[in-house]
């Protein structure tokens, strides 16, 4: 009785920190509220290309660095909030640094990912075009906007970072 609770805790501690288990939508809104102040539009977007960084250069859990350059038009860098909150980069750890560069002209943001490990990186820019769009979504629930953000088409660009 005694080894099969022990396994039973084991089990679920290993499922919980699994790489493999899934965020659902619900968390995502409700971590996005929590680490921001409120889940608007803007979160979803970096929760996607975080999401899409870590897959794409095969990360664990914090490591990434981040370095993101805010345009010109947008509001706030919303965006990097949603890309600390999928990646576990974070200011405070040096992982997530604010660039004082701005993103070129026509680009609402760039963020260039890097793996820590074998120093392979992602720069991803999301054209000043997308913003009418993304502002919009502020008019639905979190849970719509959640959806509008992982379903858009062409959201942003990514190519290798040099």
């Amino acid at each position: 009785m005694k080894t099969s609770k022990l396994f039973a805790a084991a089990l679920l501690l290993f499922l919980t920190l699994s790489p493999a288990r899934s965020e659902t939508r619900e968390q995502w809104i409700e971590w996005g509220a929590r680490i921001h102040g409120a889940f608007g539009a803007f979160i979803p977007v970096g929760i996607r290309i975080g999401l899409d960084a870590k897959e794409r250069l095969k990360a664990d859990a914090r490591g990434l660095t981040v370095t993101y350059y805010n345009g010109e038009k947008p509001p706030c860098p919303c965006v990097a909030d949603g890309i600390m909150i999928a990646t576990q980069a974070s200011p405070g750890q040096g992982t997530l640094q604010m660039a004082s560069e701005k993103a070129p002209q026509g680009s609402m943001a760039t963020i260039v990912i890097r793996n820590r490990k074998t120093g392979e990186g992602l720069k991803y820019s999301i054209s000043d075009e997308w913003l009418p769009a993304i502002l919009g979504w502020n008019k639905l629930e979190p849970a719509g906007r959640f959806d509008a953000a992982m379903a858009a088409e062409h959201l942003f660009r990514s190519e290798p970072a040099p």
